[in-house]
């Protein structure tokens, strides 16, 4: 056989490789409880995850939502079943140690720095891809000054692509609640993640806020970034969303389309209880608006 020959078979075993890269499930859960005492807060949940998905989480309140995120990103230990990221088991790991593969959540307010500004705090985040140890950065070796030059490069590049340019040099602490949010989203993309899960990002939003937040989220999928989802704000769910998981008492009950949840009725009974047909209508008609 020729090298020409070999060259092409080479060519076609990667590309199928990278074909069935493509379509693999970038996370798994399969069976994943949590158990407090008495009380399963998340019971036998099982799901994949596509990558460069945009999914959602969605359910009433106590559904069991922000402790399924808990999980995933080991903030918490499963009691039963496994959570798999790129076919390797990371049920047992440690959080820094999920994050550092790639599994990153948001940062809630209450963990940014107020009193220094947005670029400072990106950069600040980048610590999980450091270079230098504790002793480089206090006594400035060269190892520090490389990564304090690429943080902020980063950093910059991180908040011209979020729209939150405008605004690096501004204190955080006197930032509007919108830009707070996509700093929030910024601190995570810090450690480059390749699944980030956001918890609420649309909360206490006006629709102007709202509706640049959904196009940041999209821009972050369009760089290639899986994104998980936990929200209320179900216009927004439904716009934003490829896919749909909807828990109930820690139990799946539901997943599919926008549009195939739209009209489940198990869904609809756990928002509004079971009554009658207008009530079916409301809950139709206000996630459409």
């Amino acid at each position: 056989m020729d090298c020409w020959a070999c060259d092409c078979l080479v060519s076609i075993f990667r590309s199928v490789l990278a074909a069935e890269a493509e379509c693999m499930a970038i996370l798994e859960l399969r069976g994943v409880t949590k158990r407090f005492g008495g009380l399963v807060a998340v019971d036998n949940v099982s799901f994949d995850v596509e990558p460069r998905q945009i999914l959602s989480v969605i359910g009433p309140n106590g559904a069991g939502k922000s402790t399924l995120f808990k999980l995933i990103t080991s903030f918490l230990q499963a009691s039963d079943g496994n959570i798999v990221f790129k076919g390797r088991d990371i049920t047992k790991l440690s959080a820094h140690m999920v994050a550092r593969k790639g599994v990153v959540r948001t940062f809630q307010e209450t963990t940014i720095f107020r009193e220094m500004t947005t670029l400072q705090n990106v950069i600040v985040a980048h610590h999980l891809r450091s270079k230098a140890s504790l002793f480089g950065f206090f006594f400035g070796s060269p190892t520090a000054r490389k990564d304090e030059s690429r943080f902020r490069e980063s950093s910059i590049e991180i908040l011209e692509y979020l729209g939150l340019s405008n605004v690096q040099n501004e204190v955080a602490r006197n930032l509007p609640h919108g830009y707070l949010r996509g700093l929030g989203i910024a601190i995570a993309m810090a450690a480059e993640p390749e699944i980030l899960l956001l918890d609420e990002p649309f909360a206490g939003m006006n629709p102007e806020e709202t509706n640049a937040a959904v196009e940041m989220v999209r821009g972050i999928r369009d760089r290639g970034v899986t994104v998980l989802l936990v929200e209320h704000d179900m216009r927004a769910v439904m716009r934003i969303s490829d896919y749909i998981i909807v828990l109930n008492f820690g139990r799946k009950i539901a997943e599919g389309s926008a549009a195939e949840i739209q009209n489940n009725e198990q869904v609809i009974e756990a928002y509004l209880g079971r009554e009658e047909d207008e009530l079916m209508m409301e809950w139709q008609w206000s996630i459409l608006q």
